[in-house]
């Protein structure tokens, strides 16, 4: 049991390792095309872009950090409490996701239209 428990351990740090990793190299990412469409265009479009480029890595960011909690959670012996407190963490996430998304795309996930596939936004 206390091997399952080590890989459990060090499964979850790297997924966690990889969610903070996400979020910051998607910051460094959209901080520097920032910069490039504000030379190239207006402080307005670049702003814009780069809400959308910083909402997307925090997005997949917390994606990866819920994997982890369901991982160190409920992957080994779960316990009601455990779960309990999942279902908190993940419930927290979820609407924080939620809430990015319609910064994102500026409008509620229903209202998107029926040819629309991703919300991708190009140079």
């Amino acid at each position: 049991m206390t091997d399952l428990r080590a890989w459990q351990a060090a499964i979850t740090l790297g997924v966690e390792l990889a969610g903070v990793a996400v979020i910051l190299l998607g910051g460094i990412a959209a901080s520097a095309r920032f910069v490039m469409l504000w030379r190239a265009r207006s402080l307005d479009v670049a702003y814009h872009g780069y809400r959308q480029d910083l909402g997307r890595a925090i997005l997949l960011g917390l994606e990866l950090l819920v994997a982890a909690d369901i991982i160190n959670t409920v992957a080994i012996d779960p316990t009601f409490r455990s779960i309990g407190v999942l279902a908190g963490i993940v419930v927290i996430r979820t609407f924080l996701s939620f809430s990015l998304e319609v910064e994102i795309s500026g409008r509620w996930p229903w209202q998107r239209a029926t040819g629309e596939t991703s919300t991708v936004n190009p140079l």
